[in-house]
């Protein structure tokens, strides 16, 4: 009965959700491949995996295509004659996923419209799927199960502010859950909600986040100089990034940065937008407060003279975040002054840079009470904090090395959930 009704609602909702897909195409500038979306994956892509196994991993959006990567190695590496299929909903994260060398193949996911779920199906024949994190799709999840396909949920979680609406629609994702052969989540916390939430418990384990086992370096002064050369940053200056914002963060950080500007001399911004197709309308709000910048796309298409004091580097391309993390003397990590609910403090932690974030880290709470255990960034409550705090960084470069430091130590003693995730998974393949 469930299911039917489902069904009829998807076919109700098909309309709407071609016509939104449309829009974002149109206003992003990029496909649609509505095509993909509906089960069409074209033959010539096909031809890449024919004739061996197939792991398929799916990973919504970026961040959740850069915390699969440590399984994507390990996948890569312990079954070798296996075709590994990554799949995306959003343009960014098939942007991301595009560049990993461990992947055989990228493809959209498919809307939960049973036609489309049967075509992709059919055409990719999965041994084994993988979704990271938490998406739940009833048609995709039964229609597996039903042809013999194990689906594990890798490196799951139920955020504070998702639970309750989770809960209230336990009646709906039960009947997906109970068609997962294992649920891998991140805490003991999130296996107890998915467990209330509907999920077999003789199925669910907590193997630990695999974001903590991204790969970490003490990045050299050498390759730092590298680096700055490449992005055409002067040696001396003090660079601060301020990555992964959102609309309402940007103007936030700008008038943060030009009163920093008043007492203090060598800095320069590097503005990362969480969303790149933004650059145009967070170019107009640089130019509002009349700081001279320059797009990351125009940088690369020419040779321009160094940065000067002042000066915003504004980045409006994809995977290209952990190289200026590394080039970085302090890192703002954005999606944490506006209620978006942050994003993650790893990465610059991984390079030994100390991160500075606001008070909204709900999808990251875990992380950032570890951050702040460990000595390894700063949280703040509003812009006078984000002040506060990065002038405390730029005059004392001696803290900023023990927080890099502690941070750099921090990813390293709390690694190991790909493991355990791969031993789960090795009951299936």
């Amino acid at each position: 009965m469930f299911y039917a009704a489902y069904n009829i609602i998807s076919l109700v909702l098909l309309l709407p959700v071609l016509l939104y897909h449309l829009y974002r195409s149109v206003s992003r500038g990029r496909p649609a491949a509505l095509g993909e979306r509906f089960g069409h994956v074209p033959r010539a892509c096909l031809a890449a995996i024919a004739n061996r196994p197939v792991i398929w991993l799916h990973a919504v959006s970026v961040g959740e295509s850069i915390a699969a990567r440590p399984l994507l190695k390990a996948l890569r590496l312990r079954y070798p004659g296996h075709c590994i299929v990554v799949s995306n909903t959003t343009e960014t994260g098939r942007g991301v996923t595009s560049g990993f060398p461990e992947k055989d193949l990228c493809i959209y996911f498919p809307f939960d419209f049973l036609p489309a779920v049967r075509r992709t199906l059919d055409a990719i024949k999965p041994a084994l799927v993988i979704i990271m994190e938490t998406e739940i799709w009833p048609n995709f999840n039964r229609e597996a199960a039903r042809r013999g396909i194990p689906v594990i949920l890798a490196n799951g979680r139920i955020s504070d502010r998702s639970y309750g609406r989770y809960l209230r629609f336990a009646w709906f994702f039960r009947n997906a859950l109970e068609f997962c052969s294992r649920l891998c989540m991140q805490t003991a916390a999130d296996r107890e909600r998915i467990i209330a939430i509907g999920a077999p418990a003789e199925r669910v384990l907590a193997t630990g986040n695999i974001k903590y086992d991204i790969p970490c370096r003490q990045v050299s002064s050498d390759e730092r100089a590298a680096l700055r050369k490449c992005y055409a940053i002067p040696e001396e200056m003090t660079v601060i990034t301020a990555a992964s914002t959102h609309p309402g963060e940007e103007e936030l950080v700008l008038a943060a940065f030009r009163e920093l500007l008043a007492t203090h001399g060598s800095l320069m911004l590097v503005l990362v937008p969480r969303h790149p197709e933004r650059a145009a309308q967070v170019a107009g709000l640089v130019e509002k407060v009349g700081l001279p910048f320059l797009r990351r796309t125009a940088l690369a298409a020419d040779t321009p003279p160094p940065f000067s004091r002042g000066a915003v580097l504004l980045v409006d391309t994809v995977g290209e975040l952990m190289d200026i993390y590394a080039l970085s003397d302090l890192v703002f990590v954005g999606g944490s002054l506006v209620a978006t609910g942050g994003h993650n403090l790893l990465e610059p932690a991984s390079v030994g840079v100390p991160s500075i974030f606001g008070p909204h880290m709900a999808n990251f709470k875990e992380i950032a009470t570890l951050v702040l255990k460990c000595r390894a960034g700063i949280q703040v409550d509003d812009t006078a904090g984000l002040i506060q705090a990065c002038r405390s960084l730029i005059e004392d470069a001696s803290q900023r090395g023990e927080m890099g430091a502690n941070g750099l130590a921090m990813v390293r003693e709390n690694g190991g959930a790909t493991e355990r995730h791969m031993a789960v998974i090795a009951g299936y393949v």
